[in-house]
């Protein structure tokens, strides 16, 4: 799956963190809805960003994400290893509208998310099992643009091993950073130029041109197809 929504990046930063982690699999299949969902909380995010209005709802979104053992990879030059399977998190996330705005208007401002619950399932000797993972991530803004990033990890449940290895992912994130960069420039890429591309006025306009070019391509693949036929009968036996 290739969908790199930050809208799951930025409020579950640890789970962004150790998709810098390793190895191939694939086990856990991901739900039907999963990338629908996705691409639904990220419209949401990416319409508060674009147009930076103070009045309005926060953003509110029940998502989850599937993460091939293939796809957790990166970490193991940087001192951690992903030596398990396939893995998928869940959280009903929520930003508020208010902290958002001041981040991308004001000088500096620092977004404390509260304390969220992120239920994982991982793939371990070759059995499901369950992880529960407690964080408080906070993010400092500076003239609009994320400068600096905290996971802030309160509490894990799960199996020994796999506990030591998000504990160790998150503590060399928040106290070396050896994530910090590639999160860091993430975060900016997705509001300052996937948000504009995906839902700006250029994205509409992008839609309308598809949608105008599809008839014309499906019929001149129509129009191909009994060229194709006529050309095999010709040179049958």
């Amino acid at each position: 799956m290739q969908c790199e929504t930050r809208a799951w990046g930025i409020l579950t930063a640890l789970v962004v963190s150790f998709s810098a982690l390793t190895s191939p699999a694939r086990a856990l299949e991901e739900p039907a809805d999963e990338w629908d969902t996705l691409k639904g909380c990220e419209k949401r995010l990416c319409t508060m960003i674009l147009g930076r209005k103070p009045e309005g709802s926060d953003l509110k979104c029940a998502i989850a994400k599937t993460w091939a053992q293939s796809s957790l990879k990166g970490g193991e030059n940087k001192g951690v290893s992903w030596v398990f399977g396939d893995a998928r998190c869940a959280v009903d996330l929520t930003l508020s509208r208010a902290d958002l705005m001041k981040a991308l208007t004001l000088p500096k401002h620092t977004v404390k998310i509260p304390q969220h619950t992120v239920k994982c399932v991982v793939e371990r000797d070759e059995q499901v099992k369950p992880v529960t993972i407690k964080l408080a991530p906070k993010l400092e803004f500076k003239n609009g643009k994320a400068d600096k990033v905290w996971i802030n990890l309160k509490e894990i449940e799960g199996p020994d091993d796999v506990k030591g290895t998000v504990w160790v992912a998150a503590g060399l994130e928040d106290k070396l950073g050896i994530f910090h960069k590639p999160m860091i420039k993430s975060i900016n890429k997705f509001m300052y130029q996937q948000c504009a591309k995906r839902y700006g006025p250029d994205a509409a306009a992008n839609d309308d041109e598809k949608r105008k070019d599809k008839p014309a391509s499906e019929a001149a693949k129509a129009n191909d197809k009994p060229a194709t036929t006529a050309k095999a009968t010709a040179s049958a036996p």
